[in-house]
């Protein structure tokens, strides 16, 4: 996977945020809603993010060197933190300015237009958050899945801004607008903290998920010959890159080329399970008992199973 192929969404969902900003930004001019002072703070809230996105995604894909010798991808992680922490302050600063306004209430005007341009912004936000979803997802990028839920949740946010404006219409309450923002405020807070969650998981090296895990455990056994065995079994992730490690037993009597053979062959069978997957695998005497730590093992929640 290229940078080049993922370059283009980040600079779309770039263009996105400056042409929403602007359309929410006019909106709340107009009609002096605070919910769509919300939704305009939203929007550069993804301004900063989808910058930030855009320079660590050329990070991510600098080669290894010397210095970082499994590459830099866990950028992406930091990238990721900063959009959710972006997010969590625009959600304060959304509640603040609800219940300031609650407080000393304002008249609105020219509510049809407002959500009409607010109806636009969403629209381009949606057809965006799109683009960037399936492409994160194909590719196992962190950053575009990110800034993809981060936008989709903007969708959402700026619909429930336009129906209570519908209703202020309707009913005369104008009392919904700032409770209205006040409930977005608290939205935008829990869309940044699950970023921010997603960012610690990896950076202090989450598992895979279970069913990977399953996965990896199977195509490993079905390529170990009879008197072989398996297990230690760790697997992590950074950025799009994926990492299984673990101890494959042989019998002590096999020269070093027929255990290297073997694990290359492991190695080969799960190179595709998941895309972009390292393989490193820690040859090992079965008949040894230090090969087997019980103690080791349990932490992992691996049964020591001596089968020697």
């Amino acid at each position: 996977m290229s940078y080049q192929t993922l370059r283009g969404p980040i600079l779309l969902s770039l263009l996105a945020a400056v042409l929403t900003i602007g359309l929410k930004g006019t909106a709340y001019a107009l009609t002096g809603s605070v919910g769509l002072f919300s939704d305009a703070l939203e929007s550069l809230v993804n301004l900063f993010a989808a910058t930030a996105a855009y320079f660590s995604l050329r990070y991510s894909h600098k080669p290894a060197d010397p210095e970082h010798t499994y590459g830099h991808e866990k950028i992406e992680y930091f990238s990721s933190g900063l959009e959710g922490t972006l997010i969590c302050v625009a959600g304060l600063g959304t509640a603040w300015y609800a219940i300031g306004r609650l407080i000393q209430p304002q008249e609105l005007l020219q509510l049809d237009l407002g959500i009409g341009l607010s109806i636009i912004a969403s629209v381009i936000n949606f057809a965006v958050a799109m683009v960037l979803l399936r492409v994160g997802r194909k590719h196992g990028s962190v950053i575009l899945e990110a800034d993809g839920h981060h936008l989709m949740s903007d969708v959402v946010t700026s619909l429930a801004v336009v129906a209570g404006l519908g209703l202020v219409a309707l009913t005369g309450l104008g009392i919904l607008d700032p409770l209205l923002a006040l409930l977005v405020g608290f939205s935008i807070l829990r869309t940044g903290f699950k970023l921010i969650r997603q960012s610690f998981d990896g950076l202090m090296d989450r598992a895979l998920p279970p069913e990977e895990q399953t996965r990896l455990r199977e195509g490993i056994r079905t390529a170990l010959p009879v008197g072989c065995h398996f297990h230690f079994l760790r697997t992590r992730q950074a950025g799009r890159r994926k990492f299984v490690d673990f101890h494959l037993l042989v019998p002590g009597t096999w020269t070093v080329q027929a255990g290297h053979a073997l694990a290359h062959e492991i190695e080969t069978k799960l190179e595709d399970t998941p895309a972009e997957l390292e393989v490193t695998i820690h040859v090992e005497p079965i008949e040894d008992e230090s090969s087997w730590e019980p103690a080791a093992l349990a932490r992992l929640g691996e049964a020591a199973e001596l089968q020697r």
